[in-house]
This record gives C-alpha cells, structure tokens and sequence, in this order.
C-alpha cells in the first residue's frame, strides 16, 4: 500500500492497429521506468549490474536474425579473398599435378592422356612423351594458363589390333583416334575438377577453423579487458559464436567454390582454344613435334678402288673365323674373319667389297657412332662409308644387338618360362628404340654420294620351333630352351624382320633374305652345319658355310645395271 510502482494493466482485444502500438508503447515505459527505480536496481542480478542497466534493456540483435548481411559482407572480406587466392595460386596447380593421366588403347597402342606439371611461365607448350625415350614439347600448341596437355606413348606394340587399324574397310581411324583422345582427356579434365573442389573445400575448412580459433581468443581477451570506470562487454555465447562462424564458412565456401569452378572452366577453355588453334598450323608430324636428326661426318680420308661395302655387327664380320692375314688392330677388335660376309660376296660377284663390319655394333654404336672397344675406338662405319667413291651397293646387316639378343637367349636358358611380361615390355621397348634408329640409318643410307644400291639383309633363325638338342639344353645348370621359349624367339626374329622389310620398302631399298639350315636339324656331312653351336667358339654365328648362304643371298639381289 502506499507503493508508487507502476501497475502492468491488460487490455481488452479488438482494438485499432494505432491503438494497440500506443498501447505497446506505453507498457514498455513503464517496464523501463521499472527497472530503473532504485528498489528494482537493488534486485538486480549481479550479472546484469556488471552490463549495466542500459545494456540490459538494449540486448544485442541474435546472429541469425541478421546471417543476411553478416553473409554479404563475407563475401568480400580478407579471408574470403585469402581463400580465393590460395585455390588459384596453389590449388590450381596442384591439382593438375595430382591427378592421375587417363588411359586409352589406340590402334592396338597404350596411350596416357593429361596435364603437364605446372611451371611458372604464363604460357607453354603441350608435351608428348615417349616412354624410356624422351619428352617433347609441341611447340605449334603453345597454352596460355598452368592446364597444357600431355600425351604419354609407349612401348610401341605390334599386334593385331595396330594392324586391324589401318586395314578395315569402313571407318576413319584418323577419325577413331580423335575422339578417343578427346573423351580420354574430358575424362582427366572432369577428375581434375573434383580433385579442385576437395582441395577448395579443404582449404574452406582450415581456413573457417583459424578463424574460429582467432575469435575464439579474441573473446575470451575482450571478457577479461576492463579497466576503473568502464564497463566490460560480455563474451560471445558458444550459440552466438558458431552461428557466425558457419555464416563466415558459408560465405568463404560460395566464394571459392565459384572461383575455383571458373578458373578451371577459363584453364579449360584456354587450353582448348591454344590446342584447336595451334593444330590448324600442323601439316605434318615434324610440324607437331619437330625434327631431330643429325647425320654423322665423313670419317678417315677418301677411299676409292672398292665397288661394294658390308656394314654390320658381328655376323657380317664372321666372329668365330680366322682373322684377316696382316689385321689392324680395329681388324683384331672387330674380329674381321677371311671369310666375312663382305669377303664371301667379293668372291661370288667378283668385284671389291670392303668390309667394314664390327663385332658387337649396332644402329647407334657403331654404324651412326663411335663404338669404343677396350682402348679402341672404331670409327662409325656411315662415316666410312661417306669417305667412299664409286660404291655400286651396300650391304647392311644389324639388328641383333640393338634387341639385346644375346640377354634374350641367355634368359631364356636360364628360366623355365621367359615369356614373362617384364622381359616382353623390355623386348617391346627395344624394338621400338630400334625402329627410330633404323629410320636414321636408313636416311643417311639413303643420302650417301653416287646413289648406291642399299640391301638389307633379315635376320635368320637359330633354332626350329621343335628343335631338340645339346644345343636347345644348354649347359648341365641351364634350365635349357621348352617349346614356348623356341616359339617365342622365333617370333621376336620375326617381329625384327618385319620392321627391317618395312623400312628397307619405305626407301626402295633390296631385301635379302637368308635361310640357313637351324642348330638341331640335320646337316650335311661334307658341308657341316650353318650355324656354330654352344661348343663353336662363336654360338649362333653363321659357320664359313653359313656365310656362303647369306653371300648367295645378297648375290642373287645385286643390281647388275649399276
């Protein structure tokens, strides 16, 4: 009684909109006048003593009722920005590094498609790679941005597929590889953009969690910062701090992912436009990928007085044989016999041949370059023969080394089965290394002075695919030579010849094809056999009589016009 606290009245409903706000004004009046009279004060709780009565009657908006705003504003903020940064500066490339090249199979070839690793450069070449051989950049397809394509061949295969490719009837295999390559790529490239979108969204999330931590510690300071005469501010609630962080998150999340996702679209669309833009400028594989060929230098002074030459490894010199009389040391090193294949040839056609041939030469070493033998070193044999005048032909017989024959042999020897997938990958790579030398080899033979009749001669086969012998057993700890491992190099000798024929056809060039009577079979007594077995001082090497086959068979394709 006798109270001078205002008195809360309610009010009968139905009344106009401009009566009720007056009404709503004047309670909340009342209310602040209430809390304000000493008496309330004094029963107050001391929590919101220490907010102050001011702040308690003006309490902060709830997050989420203004999320709105907060989310625009993060759009723009410098952690928003930061985030975008990091995705194109690192996320960018380092997707592109990541993602692993999509496989395809064309015309019987295995073929990986993909990006380039990134460099710092703003433009770059595409790049084709040829595996155990070299990288190349495709100048003509110059990308502007970090997405340059690559394509990664090899080993070269021979099989039926590669020769189905090109001998069916209907269809464009152009055409085929084109779009197999295409969908190839569009496969990288739409596992490249998820792999963008993890990194994005990871980077999102590490960089929402610092500053959730930052925040975190701002409050708990700003909780204990006060000083005499000025009032505190109370600490976010953990409701109020993970609503603003998730409207940040959300707002850094919307601007990468956007970033990110049109980054990769414009890397996408630059590499299209660089690719389409430089194929229109290719006319030809050497446009794409240019041309690496040096021919070698004449070697030694002019020699003339000779109508024909023999180069080759050691089946043209005739290893096992009796040496030359009055032999050189590069005689001795190369193991130049009487009866070598170029001395074989002299005596049947009648005309010099000189014999230029080495043990142990193949393609590279030996007949395009150097081959150093101990303290030796054997001038390349197209370099002698650059220094010859009027040569009529040449004879050409390699291929052996270069295949690593003498490895293939002593493995399969060895083991019970050496048609394993590994020694079939090492042949295959070989075989394709091989066929780019030869194609060297054949256009220095091809530019030599005075136009010479050039003859390639194949390789013949040691063993028949039944043979059964001393010589198919090996020695008492070989495993010895089963019918798949005869099966098995006769195919490979025959995978040999087929890239000699078709490189020798390529050029015009004469084929000679020797057929020697195989280790096992029977022989003629007064002859003996063609090929030096196991116990011979040089196994698999033609005999003087195999030497006189593979002369006949040279003879028999001399151009008597030249």
């Amino acid at each position: 009684m006798g109270s001078t606290e205002p008195v809360l009245t309610v009010t009968t409903p139905g009344r106009p909109a401009a009566s009720r706000r007056r009404l709503r004004d004047r309670i909340s009046a009342n209310v602040r006048r209430w809390l304000l009279s000493p008496k309330t004060r004094r029963r107050l709780p001391s929590s919101t003593t220490r907010r102050g009565l001011r702040g308690a009657l003006e309490p902060r908006p709830r997050l989420g009722s203004g999320g709105g705003g907060l989310f625009v504003r993060e759009l723009t903020s410098g952690p928003s920005l930061v985030v975008v940064l990091l995705v194109v500066l690192f996320g960018i490339p380092a997707t592109i590094a990541l993602t692993p090249d999509q496989r395809t199979t064309i015309a019987g070839q295995e073929i990986s498609v993909g990006g380039r690793t990134p460099s710092l450069s703003w433009s770059g070449p595409a790049q084709l790679v040829q595996i155990g051989n070299t990288e190349l950049d495709v100048r003509p397809l110059r990308i502007v941005g970090p997405l340059r394509p690559r394509i990664t061949l090899g080993p070269f295969q021979r099989n039926a597929a590669a020769e189905a490719a090109f001998t069916q009837p209907d269809g464009n295999p152009v055409q085929t590889a084109q779009n197999q390559l295409t969908a190839a790529f569009v496969r990288w490239y739409a596992w490249a953009a998820v792999i963008l979108l993890t990194i994005t969204i990871g980077l999102v999330a590490l960089v929402g969690c610092l500053r959730m931590l930052i925040t975190m510690r701002r409050e708990s300071r700003a909780g204990a910062r006060g000083g005499a005469g000025r009032a505190q501010r109370e600490p976010l609630t953990v409701q109020e701090l993970w609503e603003r962080s998730r409207t940040q998150v959300r707002a850094m999340a919307v601007v990468a992912i956007i970033a990110a996702m049109g980054s990769w679209a414009t890397c996408g669309a630059l590499a299209y436009h660089g690719t389409t833009n430089g194929l229109t400028k290719v006319r030809s594989l050497t446009d794409l990928v240019g041309a690496y060929y040096v021919p070698p230098a004449p070697v030694g002074p002019v020699v003339s007085g000779y109508l024909g030459a023999v180069i080759g490894d050691s089946r043209a010199a005739r290893q096992g044989g009796e040496l030359v009389p009055d032999a050189t040391e590069e005689d001795i090193v190369c193991r130049r016999s009487i009866d070598s294949l170029a001395a074989e040839i002299g005596a049947l056609a009648a005309v010099p041949v000189a014999n230029l041939a080495c043990s142990g030469a193949s393609t590279v070493t030996g007949l395009r370059n150097p081959q150093i033998i101990g303290a030796t070193e054997v001038p390349p044999q197209v370099g002698r023969l650059l220094q010859m005048s009027g040569l009529k032909f040449v004879v050409v017989a390699i291929g052996p080394n270069d295949l690593g024959w003498s490895d293939q042999l002593l493995y399969c020897y060895g083991v019970a089965d050496c048609g394993d997938r590994l020694t079939e990958g090492e042949f295959n790579y070989r075989l394709a290394a091989f066929d780019r030398a030869y194609g060297d080899l054949l256009r220095d033979l091809n530019d030599l002075p005075g136009a010479p009749q050039v003859i390639i001669m194949t390789s013949y086969d040691v063993f028949a695919p039944d043979a059964s012998c001393e010589d198919t057993q090996g020695p008492p700890e070989a495993v010895g030579l089963s019918p798949a491992d005869l099966e098995l190099l006769a195919d490979r000798n025959r995978q040999l010849n087929e890239v000699l024929v078709a490189g020798a056809e390529k050029y015009g060039f004469s084929v000679a094809r020797p057929v020697l009577t195989p280790l096992c079979a029977p022989v003629s007594r007064a002859l003996g056999p063609d090929i030096q077995g196991l116990n011979d001082p040089a196994p698999f090497h033609p005999t003087s009589v195999g030497m006189l086959r593979l002369a006949s068979s040279v003879v028999q394709v001399l151009d008597s016009n030249r």
